[in-house]
């Protein structure tokens, strides 16, 4: 059966000013639910700096700040660059501002975390702040939005395989939930599977098979549990075809043959998908072909100049 077509869509134009709130209307009483919220907060020792409703959906926000010691970050993130963070914290100091707010939701009493912010938290805790502002959302499901909220420093893919796999352990373990049903979470499919690969292999190079792997994975429409082991599943059988690519590399090097771009070579020869328009096959079958012809890769009929002209992501990840 074949794969099913990603659907494309245009953007419909809004007319500017026909949407949402007017800025009136961003103030007024807080519902119950949010004074609650509010009094949760200064309980916790924060302070309520303001409440109003965001201007799109209309739903109700608090500006607070947050005792510092109060909010981490959600556990799914990926880890903190250590770069980044002296290169923000710096920032911060010499500007003597903190200007940006951070997004927070209430975990319990005195617990907060954060799914956009980490890295700031982090530079005001390097720098010995004893507050953070926070737009603290209600919904507590938004620490499962990381990569649509993200905006702080971009994702590399090794970063965002590792983010949506931690997140689908964690829905797993009481979500009754396919899947399929967290689509905007999850960003793509192809990163659940390769999320597996890195936490077996950090080194893992996940960018020369995504594009092969893009044309036929699809989010599944089974519930968490069972999805996390086809991902599971899936994701050891490309590890094992990752060997066998190797494996031909190095008779590529022992042959004397040198370039950043060698895996992807090998990676792009054995694709069966490589000058194909469409595809009906699963995953594990394209995978299964490609660790089939890798193991019958025949280093001796490679010309130097096919590798030249060839180019791709590079083999490590950065």
């Amino acid at each position: 059966m074949a794969a099913p077509k990603k659907k494309t869509s245009r953007r419909t134009k809004v007319a500017p000013a026909s949407r949402g709130l007017a800025p009136a209307e961003l103030m007024g009483a807080p519902p119950p639910a949010i004074a609650r919220l509010a009094d949760a907060v200064r309980e916790d020792g924060g302070a309520v700096l303001a409440t109003y409703r965001e201007p799109i959906g209309g739903h109700w926000l608090l500006l607070v700040g947050l005792p510092v010691e109060e909010v981490e970050p959600t556990p799914y993130q990926r880890d903190l660059s250590e770069t980044h963070l002296k290169r923000l914290g710096k920032a911060i100091e010499k500007v003597g501002l903190f200007l940006d707010p951070i997004l927070a939701t209430r975990e319990g009493a005195k617990r907060y975390w954060t799914p956009n912010g980490n890295h700031r938290l982090a530079a005001v805790k390097l720098l010995g702040g004893k507050a953070i502002p926070a737009l603290l959302v209600p919904d507590r499901e938004l620490a499962f939005k990381i990569l649509a909220l993200n905006t702080e420093k971009a994702h590399n893919l090794k970063e965002k395989a590792l983010e949506v796999i931690r997140m689908l352990r964690a829905l797993a373990i009481d979500s009754d939930r396919d899947e399929s049903a967290f689509g905007l979470e999850f960003e793509e499919p192809v990163l659940l599977t390769l999320g597996v690969c890195y936490e077996h292999n950090a080194r893992f190079s996940g960018s020369v098979y995504r594009s092969p792997l893009l044309r036929v994975e699809r989010f599944l429409d089974q519930k968490l549990p069972k999805a996390l082991r086809v991902r599971e599943g899936r994701a050891q059988a490309l590890l094992a075809l990752d060997e066998q690519v190797a494996a031909a590399v190095a008779a590529l090097k022992a042959r004397g043959l040198t370039s950043p771009y060698l895996k992807a070579f090998v990676v792009a020869r054995v694709n069966p998908l490589r000058f194909a328009k469409d595809s009906d096959l699963t995953p594990e079958e394209l995978i299964a072909k490609m660790t089939a012809a890798a193991a019958a890769f025949d280093a001796a009929k490679v010309k130097p100049e096919q590798i030249s002209a060839a180019g791709g992501p590079p083999d490590a990840e950065e």
